[in-house]
């Protein structure tokens, strides 16, 4: 808020000729003023050819108390006295009346009007008589809607604009009693009125509602009034009976000043009773209260007159609307404006409060008057405050709040508060009045509908023009401001290299001096990755910049993209200057190595390589991860040093890209097409390194990363090479081995497993690994088996790696007797172990059930691999033995066997149970 000393927006004055002393005013939309006094209230228009030139004048019923003007419906209500009776009366079709004796229509409201009639209310102004049972105290006219609220003691009432239709071409405006608002112990002595929005004041306070609409609860309106808020709490009612007590025996009782926003307001203790008055249901708008605002002031209690001094006026709703607010014809209409913003004005005699009341509640604004305030208007750009001697005029924040509110981020990236720049000290006075126009200018840009093309361009040009002044201010003058560089910079469109050819480099011995603003500004645009390349010559300038203001940035800015022109001689040198004491040498050592292998040094590049662990390094990637990765136009590239590293320290990249996933510097897509990109690989193609990271990544154990859809990449991938035949485009950096030691979703492999896979002798070498890493991950804990069923079918049961493979899907999916099957089929010899690991406690009958009955079928039959069925059916006799009891082992032998063959055993089967 700024005080604009003898400053303000009028292009012209005029004065306008009443006959008589005026008593009370309003404006008339854009191009009338309505001037009250006596009995007569005339109209003069303001623009045009005939300016302040009278252009209508009629009679009232009486003294002139309140007057409102409504754009909507084009109608003034006025509250007038006679006879010390108060009436409430609406002039429409004014325009319409040409001279004092013409004829005027007065009518009742909600009277139907007879067709016979009709045509005499085109050319005749009309006059709406509106009774109430009690007498009205003020009025407020819906700027949107064009509804009128009446206030009255302890209520408001609501009539709703209307249009009777006569015919299809002719309607005439009217109005309905559609709600009464109950506000205990509040006489209003001003209100306002906007889309729902209530503002309600009397001499010591403020009252903030919002009616609102939910047909959810249409069911639960009726006819009668409907309590929306608690009453009094039972301390505030013995407050009150205390304060009856005190005040009968000459005492008087003064409230504390209170100030409650949201929805704390509800704890006021005033009551708010809706009572619905339509003649239907389907016509009631609102249904309920919110309550936003409540502000209580303390009268002065050395008198018992309230004084002047203390009481409110010039209470205010504002509304701003959305710029693109168009009718269906492509014209604007006040009858279909999109509220976007609201804001709620109400002053003492000597300071103002202004309030955000639309999503959030909160005070913007407190005007400090240097002198007594008889009234004062708000408007998007300006307060005007009318004093005894001046008019005063003070800047608003309504346009750049609501502008905000409309896109947050048109004016500020770093959530910037305009009002905060004026309590700076240091800044020049050049600084406040850029912001001043700045404000302006904004300000005439949300209403830019109402311009034409060329207006609307000069003015963003105008706007991006005191942006670039602003940006300059801040980035030159020494201000606790001086990020505001940033914000503005952005906002006026210029290139970072625009704005440091601006920049004054003269001095280059050291002692150029380099104000906050622009190294803020120079730092935050390099890190932002912006999609511009600055010179060979420019980057040496803000390499030496930051060698000068801000050493420790250093090696972060030569790792940004705009800055790949850099020499790369003249980076080494200045990093070679930086004492690293103060902060990461590990930053400096990478930069070098960087540089070092740009320039072809690779001895230095290896030497700055090895001057730390490895654990350092990942380390240092961490703090900068574009010394690996960079971003441009959307596109990931690796850098030189990544391309180097995958060839020379592929482990060290792998868990730096690791280590960038941990703490959320790269996504798990990201690191996937860095690894394709960094192979050059197609999308479809699988790189043996982003193998190599997903194993990492489950040893790793991350807590982002999901388990099942790593399993699923890695074992498809698995099965997939095994399928093709295909060996590793490179050396995989762990061995199976390696990842069932380290990591405990790898399980040990199971012994049968390797029985099956050692009778064959036809296995690839290449590709055992994948197999060993595929069985292992089954034999694993956390692995669903169910996932890569489909992808069996690419592995075919033909080869023993294949056989192992669906063997060991079918067994964790408890299909032994399958499996039983089908390696007495393809490979006896694993019979035995496979049924000492799986056969075991709930499955051990399969061994007399299953396993015998099998073995003796095909013994009887015959065949090369008798002495393999045999020697088998010999052990499972011994399990069999020692597992049933002598009536249960005979029944499971076969009918038709050898006695001396199974005797042994059977004999042990009877001697086991003496021996035990």
């Amino acid at each position: 808020m700024v005080h604009l000393y003898n400053l303000h927006p009028f292009g012209s004055q005029q004065v306008v000729p009443c006959k008589q002393e005026p008593e009370q005013f309003c404006g008339g939309g854009r191009d009338a003023l309505f001037v009250a006094a006596g009995c007569k209230v005339e109209a003069f228009a303001v623009s045009g050819q005939e300016l302040c030139q009278p252009r209508c004048a009629f009679s009232t019923l009486g003294r002139v108390l309140r007057l409102a003007y409504s754009e909507a419906g084009d109608y003034l209500v006025a509250i007038e006295e006679k006879n010390k009776a108060t009436f409430l009366r609406a002039y429409v079709n004014w325009r319409s009346k040409r001279t004092e004796n013409s004829r005027v229509c007065i009518r009742m409201i909600g009277h139907n009007v007879e067709a016979p009639f009709s045509e005499t209310f085109r050319d005749q102004m009309s006059i709406i008589e509106m009774p109430l049972s009690e007498a009205p105290l003020c009025i407020s006219c819906c700027p949107v809607k064009g509804d009128l609220l009446v206030g009255c003691t302890n209520k408001l009432v609501l009539f709703s604009l209307t249009y009777q239709i006569i015919n299809e071409e002719f309607s005439i405006l009217d109005f309905e009693r559609s709600l009464i608002i109950h506000i205990d112990n509040i006489t209003p002595t001003e209100i306002s009125f906007c889309t729902g929005y209530v503002a309600v004041m009397s001499d010591l306070e403020v009252l903030v509602l919002k009616l609102e609409s939910d047909p959810k609860n249409r069911g639960s309106v009726n006819h009668h009034p409907h309590k929306t808020n608690s009453p009094m709490k039972p301390a505030e009612e013995g407050i009150s009976n205390e304060t009856s007590h005190l005040e009968s025996d000459d005492f008087v009782m003064c409230q504390k000043p209170m100030e409650l926003l949201g929805e704390k307001s509800k704890q006021s203790g005033v009551s708010v009773t809706l009572e619905s008055t339509g003649l239907t249901d389907e016509k009631i708008k609102y249904f309920h209260v919110q309550h936003l605002l409540y502000r209580r002031f303390a009268p002065d209690i050395s008198s018992y007159v309230l004084p002047d001094d203390i009481k409110l006026h010039s209470l205010q709703l504002l509304p701003i609307y959305h710029t693109g607010s168009l009718s269906s014809n492509g014209k604007n209409s006040s009858q279909e404006k999109e509220l976007l913003s609201l804001f709620c004005f109400y002053s003492l005699p000597h300071v103002g409060y202004l309030y955000m009341v639309v999503k959030s509640v909160e005070l913007m604004s407190i005007y400090q008057y240097p002198e007594k305030c008889q009234q004062a208007v708000l408007t998007p750009q300006f307060l005007h405050v009318i004093t005894s001697n001046n008019l005063q005029c003070f800047t608003v924040r309504c346009s750049a709040a609501a502008a905000r509110e409309e896109d947050p981020y048109v004016d500020t990236t770093l959530k910037v508060d305009y009002s905060n720049s004026y309590k700076t000290v240091k800044t020049q006075s050049c600084i406040h009045l850029l912001s001043e126009a700045h404000l302006l200018v904004r300000a005439a840009l949300m209403d830019a509908h109402q311009l034409e093309p060329g207006e609307k361009a000069e003015l963003l040009e105008a706007f991006k023009e005191s942006c670039g002044h602003l940006g300059d201010c801040y980035s030159r003058l020494d201000t606790q401001h001086a990020h505001l560089a940033l914000p503005y910079y952005k906002m006026s469109g210029l290139s970072m290299a625009e704005v440091l050819a601006q920049v004054d480099w003269a001095a280059e011995d050291g002692s150029q001096k380099y104000e906050r603003g622009l190294i803020f500004y120079i730092n935050h645009s390099l890190h932002e990755n912006l999609d511009e390349d600055l010179s060979e010559e420019l980057a040496a300038k803000v390499v030496q910049m930051f060698h000068v203001a801000e050493p420790k940035q250093l090696p972060y800015i030569l790792c940004s993209p705009s800055m790949k022109n850099i020499n790369p001689l003249t980076a080494m040198n200045y990093l070679r200057k930086l004492d690293t004491s103060g902060f990461s040498s590990i930053l400096v050592t990478l930069a070098k190595a960087a540089m070092a292998l740009k320039i072809g040094d690779l001895e230095t590049h290896r030497k700055e390589m090895k001057s730390h662990s490895e654990m350092k390094l990942v380390c240092g990637f961490i703090l900068e991860p574009r010394l690996l990765i960079q971003q441009q136009k959307g596109q990931i590239f690796p850098t030189e040093l990544a391309v180097h590293l995958k060839e020379t320290q592929p482990g060290l990249l792998v868990a730096s890209i690791l280590g960038l996933q941990k703490n959320n510097k790269m996504g798990i897509e990201e690191a996937d097409s860095f690894f394709k990109v960094l192979c050059g690989k197609d999308e479809d193609m699988i790189p043996q390194l982003l193998v190599d990271f997903w194993e990492a990544q489950l040893v790793a154990c991350l807590p982002d990363v999901v388990l099942q859809e790593l399993f699923f990449k890695l074992t498809s991938h698995y099965i997939w090479r095994l399928s093709k035949g295909q060996p590793p485009d490179s050396t995989p950096l762990r061995t199976s081995e390696d990842l069932i030691n380290a990591c405990s979703h790898y399980g040990l492999i199971y012994p049968w497993v390797n029985i099956l896979i050692s009778y064959d002798s036809s296995a690839d070498k290449n590709y055992t690994e994948d197999l060993s890493k595929l069985q292992s991950l089954i034999c694993g804990p956390s692995f669903d088996i169910a996932s890569i069923i489909p992808f069996l079918e690419l592995l075919s049961e033909d080869t023993a790696a294949g056989l192992s493979v669906h063997v060991l899907c079918r067994t964790r999916l408890k299909e032994y007797e399958q499996c039983v099957d089908t390696l007495l089929e393809r490979c006896p010899e694993a019979v035995i172990p496979y049924a000492n690991h799986e056969l075991k406690e709930e499955n051990r009958t399969l061994w007399w059930k299953k396993l015998l009955p099998e073995l003796c079928q095909r013994i009887k039959c015959g065949g090369e691999k008798y002495q393999l069925y045999l020697s088998s059916l010999k052990e499972t006799l011994s399990v069999v033995a020692v597992e049933l009891e002598l009536r249960d082992f005979l029944n499971v032998l076969p009918e038709d066997g050898t006695a001396a063959f199974f005797l042994p055993y059977l004999l042990y089967c009877c001697r086991k149970k003496s021996l035990t």
